[in-house]
């Protein structure tokens, strides 16, 4: 087992370092090396799988440990959990039937025409809790019918996939505007595609290092630039950060760049925040936010907000959302004042978050009320609620050697990239909101590892995706009533099923241990001690989920 652990971390490290926005020619080499360690994997867990024997999670808590379980034995995996909204109504019901209400306590302790008094006093109050019950008990029905429902019309659902070719490296970020779809990537260059079309629309470049992320103004916003710089009202502009430290702000039908913004730190996130006259956030890859008017193009803030690179930047409303490699999270208000419009109201370090990963982390964000989704490179997506610090977390991929990319809200749908690193295999798989209840899985034949997502729906109501990684893909989703086929295997993986959302309250720290790319190979002894102690305090409630 201890070479089985050591072949998946360096795997793992290999996946990270191909998501670098810059490679030397040494970590080129480690990357070079990935068919040869996933070989090698594969002929260990052959070997170490018998004919009728599969490997497995047993246990719980600080006695989980890897152990061979036999296939002819369903009756040792443990039970499926039921829904959240059950759990819940149990408790209370324990909890009535426990500790007696204190009219009946009274009612105990008086004589037969007291009793008798109180008794009338309380009828209402026990009609009352009944009709409360049964509302409840409708409320329930309704929900799992209403998913039932769902799960069946994506189990149904068919999509076909358009290749989008024109980048010679990773895609690192998309965003949807109209029918176009704007793509940044590693290549250094900001592509603009026609969707219907599936054809290229324009070529920006003007970037010096590779792009790492963009952003949509809303369309009011881009009519105010337009006016000042002349152009239609109809204009629609794009803003791209890079590593060569700049934010350039791009005129999509004519393809140019209107402004260039340099911020003297190499430019890992940035959002676009629709409050007053606009701002633009960035995040660099010392840990440093900034804040942008999007009136002057002037500096309005800098701060020195995470300990490593600020690697996604979301905005909800006036509030901002900024999360780093380091796994520490920041909730700012934006105050819509000239200088210094973001106020600090949370930060949670990774410690709580449960998402370090050192430098070569990578978190992404996706906020939701009071929740913010975290996709940071492993099995499970966590949730934050973020007014309070309690953490939660969803499973993402039965395997320990799964990875999670990035997390996308859209039409009530919860959509988390998955991959293995121990394989190659790639997916979506969909959950339900707000409940984040697993509906199905998308795959298809050699779908590669997806980075990035973006996500609209038609006039219809049909959904249509665009993903980014080694390859940019457009999901277009087909009419039920239609007879052609989809390029997309929707499939249902029943080990995610029984895998519901838990509170990480009762658990220990996160079995994970750190991928630090930068530190090359590690010292055999400590590996192999570090493998055992993982082995052996492995206390993730998602373990429990059997894995084949």
């Amino acid at each position: 087992m201890g070479e089985v652990r050591k072949l998946q971390k360096k795997l793992r490290q290999i996946e990270n370092l191909e998501i670098k926005i810059s490679l030397t020619p040494e970590e080129r080499f480690k990357i070079s090396r990935k068919a040869e360690l996933r070989s090698r994997l594969a002929e260990l867990q052959l070997q170490l799988s018998g004919p009728q024997q599969t490997l497995g999670i047993v246990g719980d808590g600080k006695k989980e440990k890897m152990k061979r379980q036999v296939e002819d034995a369903p009756e040792a995996l443990p039970s499926q959990t039921p829904p959240a909204s059950k759990i819940l109504k149990g408790e209370e019901q324990s909890k009535a039937q426990a500790t007696p209400a204190p009219a009946a306590r009274q009612r105990e302790r008086g004589g037969g025409a007291e009793i008798g008094r109180r008794r009338e006093g309380t009828e209402p109050a026990n009609v009352s809790d009944q009709c409360r019950d049964a509302d409840d008990e409708r409320h329930l029905r309704q929900e799992e019918a209403e998913f039932t429902s769902l799960k069946a019309s994506w189990e149904k659902a068919r999509f076909r996939l358009r290749l989008l070719e024109g980048h010679n490296d990773i895609v690192t970020c998309v965003v949807a505007v109209d029918n176009l779809v704007v793509s940044g990537s590693r290549d250094t260059t900001v592509k603009v595609w026609h969707v219907p079309t599936a054809a290229e629309h324009k070529n920006l470049g003007g970037h010096t290092g590779g792009v790492t992320c963009l952003a949509a103004p809303p369309p009011e916003f881009c009519k105010r630039l337009a006016w000042s710089l002349s152009l239609s009202d109809k204009e629609r502009f794009i803003l791209s950060g890079s590593a060569d430290c700049n934010v350039k702000i791009w005129a999509l039908s004519i393809g140019q760049c209107v402004k260039s913004i340099y911020t003297f730190n190499a430019v890992t996130a940035l959002c676009f925040v629709p409050e007053e006259d606009g701002y633009i956030i960035t995040g660099s890859d010392g840990g440093k936010v900034q804040a942008w008017s999007w009136h002057t193009f002037e500096n309005c803030q800098s701060i020195n907000a995470h300990q490593e690179a600020v690697t996604s930047v979301q905005s909800q409303g006036p509030l901002v959302f900024s999360g780093s490699a380091e796994g520490g999270v920041s909730v700012w208000e934006n105050r819509c004042s000239d200088r210094d419009p973001l106020r600090l109201l949370h930060h949670w370090s990774g410690q709580v978050t449960g998402c370090g990963g050192g430098p070569a982390g990578r978190l992404t964000l996706s906020p939701r009320g009071d929740r913010v989704f975290l996709a940071h490179g492993r099995a499970w997506l966590k949730i934050l609620h973020w007014r309070t610090g309690a953490m939660s977390r969803l499973t993402n991929h039965s395997s320990i050697t799964g990875v999670t990319d990035c997390a996308h809200q859209t039409g009530g749908l919860l959509i988390g990239s998955c991959y293995d690193v121990a394989n190659g295999e790639s997916s979506l798989n969909l959950f339900s909101l707000p409940q984040c209840q697993y509906l199905a899985s998308l795959t298809w034949p050699d779908a590669p590892r997806i980075l990035c997502f973006a996500a609209w729906t038609t006039g219809s109501g049909d959904h249509r995706w665009v993903t980014g990684g080694r390859d940019l893909i457009v999901w277009e989703q087909l009419p039920r009533s239609g007879k052609q086929r989809g390029d997309v295997t929707v499939r249902r993986d029943s080990r995610l099923e029984s895998c519901s959302l838990e509170s990480e309250g009762d658990s220990e720290d996160d079995e994970e241990e750190t991928d630090d790319c930068e530190d090359g190979e590690e010292d055999e002894g400590r590996a192999g001690r570090r493998d055992s102690a993982e082995e052996d305090g492995r206390s993730g409630s998602w373990l429990r989920c059997v894995l084949q």
